[in-house]
């Protein structure tokens, strides 16, 4: 009677209720056991990216207009940091106002230095004198508005000796101080920039310094972009405003004197 009873029943595995077969619950068995290892990898690989993102975050990889990498950081538009100022300043200014007959350029790999013929600019007189042609390549880093880069050049031809192009003299800007960035209004800084004009003739042996203390006013520009296909006064205009920074005002450090030079 109690073998009548109590007859036996299949083997549940992992079952409620219904008996399940064994092949079901098997694959079961396997999935779960996939789903745990899969949550688990997620996890790892979670971890490991947070980890990787406390060390880089901000940052971002910028390739450069010769084709090399270096490191940047994210920023608003018309955010600029102190020292990616005070770099373009002292970089512009030290090559629009350092003046030589010989350039550089690259031929086969190398540097080559050869005779620079100048950029002939129209003065205010109706005449016309030349500069440097690297300090016309850098003054593409001065405002076009209100005719400021223009007007610039013509100044700057006036002040450039005659004996510059017969390699008779030779003038370098040399920075002595660059003021911290005094911030005027979203997108505008002011700088101080304390240098010396050191002119060098070939027939002396030392050289004359003139003061050069200006007041330099820069502005947040938006990023320029080079076309698919540049030309070389595309690549030059690009190198001269890549901080995005624009010089808007060049004024002599004298007790706030506003006279544009």
């Amino acid at each position: 009677m109690f073998n009548s009873r109590f007859k036996s029943q299949p083997l549940r595995l992992l079952s409620y209720g219904q008996s399940t077969s064994t092949p079901v619950a098997i694959a079961s068995i396997v999935a779960a056991s996939g789903t745990i290892i899969s949550t688990l990898l997620l996890l790892i690989n979670l971890g490991l990216t947070s980890r990787i993102s406390s060390h880089t975050q901000g940052m971002t990889v910028i390739q450069n207009a010769d084709g090399s990498i270096s490191d940047g950081q994210f920023a608003a538009p018309n955010v600029r940091d102190d020292e990616t100022i005070k770099a373009f300043i002292s970089s512009a200014l030290i090559d629009m106002f350092s003046w030589q007959a010989i350039i550089k350029t690259n031929e086969k790999g190398e540097n080559t230095p050869v005779p620079d013929k100048g950029i002939e600019i129209k003065t205010e007189s109706g005449g016309a004198r030349k500069i440097p042609t690297k300090s016309w390549e850098a003054a593409f880093a001065l405002t076009e508005d209100k005719n400021f880069r223009a007007e610039f050049l013509q100044k700057l031809a006036s002040m450039v000796p005659n004996g510059v192009f017969s390699n008779e003299v030779q003038v370098s800007l040399i920075t002595r101080h660059i003021s911290q960035p005094r911030k005027i209004e979203d997108g505008k800084w002011e700088v101080n920039y304390i240098g010396t004009l050191v002119s060098f003739n070939s027939r002396e042996n030392q050289g004359r310094g003139i003061p050069f203390n200006k007041t330099i006013t820069v502005a947040a520009i938006d990023t320029p972009k080079l076309p698919k296909k540049p030309s070389e006064l595309d690549k030059k205009i690009f190198n001269a405003r890549q901080a995005r920074l624009e010089i808007t005002e060049i004024i002599d450090l004298d007790l706030g004197k506003k006279t544009r030079n």
